[in-house]
């Protein structure tokens, strides 16, 4: 008998190994950078250029769906490698590591051909702020057609964080084209749009208005003639923090961060965040957005490696920032625990 219940307990032990090594690092608050992530499904993540929002307790995750084919456009002279537009997709987490799927909460217009939202189309870099007047969240986006030309921002609503967006419009910033972007909402509830402009030569900030739906004449235009883009924006200690990469399409470059004691700029260029393996080539992959850990002094770095040929396996790269005063470094760590 004693023989017996030794052999299920060692059997089951060895179940219990074996389920183990096949649930993602992640439920044991552990991440992982490069690695395959699941949702809480078990189905691979498809939040790709995303961006975080935190509200009431919850992370939530926004990001382009990509297609399940992936395809160069033709007549086009650079990598232009792309899947048709899923949407965007929706995750959420309160601890950052374990994601449960929300579905697809801006969907493609499938109906209308000449929709800016079309499959046809591109839909980028989806970032998402919540309006505590209006009780709005908001959702920018680039918007693009199949060779890059258009070069628009797009804008959408929604009542809840999880719900269905509304596309609004679509338009070219003060007249300037507008390509990779993100968002920042500073303490005074001012918001702001960073992007990529001047044929990707130039990045500008412009501030939004009351309702976050609209951009007002407000803007400066920064790294002047330097080609950055994909920029990551937070504050910490009273300083606002950029990070960009360089133009070079889907292949990898060394990153830049930059700083400045007010959101508009100036930015002051300091040089590639990143240490360790690969660090002039940002770890092969790119900046997207920097997810402030809620009631800490704690920063991640989300980064997407691009898989051009077939996006829709591209991973996510997360990394901590380390501080040492108002130095910033990002080193490369294999794994490491929230």
């Amino acid at each position: 008998m004693k023989s017996m219940k030794y052999s299920v307990i060692k059997q089951l032990g060895m179940w219990l190994f074996a389920l183990a090594s096949v649930l993602p690092a992640l439920a044991t608050g552990v991440i992982v950078p490069g690695a395959e992530w699941l949702d809480n499904d078990g189905m691979f993540i498809n939040a790709h250029g995303g961006g975080v929002l935190y509200h009431e307790g919850v992370y939530y995750w926004y990001g382009e769906a990509k297609g399940d084919y992936t395809y160069r456009s033709p007549g086009v002279g650079w990598d232009c490698y792309r899947t048709d537009a899923g949407g965007v997709a929706c995750y959420s987490s309160r601890d950052l590591c374990n994601w449960k799927y929300e579905g697809i909460v801006l969907e493609p217009d499938t109906l209308h051909t000449f929709s800016d939202i079309h499959p046809t189309m591109v839909i980028e870099r989806p970032k998402v702020i919540y309006n505590a007047t209006t009780h709005q969240f908001v959702m920018w986006m680039h918007i693009d057609n199949h060779n890059y030309e258009k070069a628009v921002a797009g804008v959408a609503v929604c009542d809840t964080p999880n719900g269905k967006f509304r596309f609004i419009e679509s338009g070219r910033p003060n007249g300037q084209m507008s390509r990779d972007m993100t968002l920042f909402k500073d303490d005074d509830q001012k918001a702001y749009l960073f992007y990529s402009s001047e044929n990707n030569t130039t990045i500008h900030i412009a501030m939004l208005s009351d309702d976050y739906r609209h951009v007002t004449s407000n803007y400066t235009r920064q790294f002047i003639g330097e080609s950055r883009e994909a920029p990551a924006v937070f504050k910490r200690g009273g300083k606002y923090y950029i990070i960009t990469s360089g133009c070079t399409g889907w292949d990898p470059n060394e990153a830049e961060w930059a700083v400045a004691d007010n959101v508009m700029g100036p930015y002051t260029t300091m040089g590639n965040p990143c240490q360790g393996l690969h660090a002039d080539k940002t770890f092969y992959s790119q900046s997207t957005f920097v997810i402030p850990i809620e009631g800490t002094d704690k920063y991640i770095m989300m980064f997407d490696r691009w898989n051009k040929k077939d996006l829709i396996t591209s991973r996510y790269v997360w990394l901590p920032i380390h501080f040492d005063g108002d130095t910033m470094t990002i080193p490369w760590l294999d794994s490491w625990a929230l």
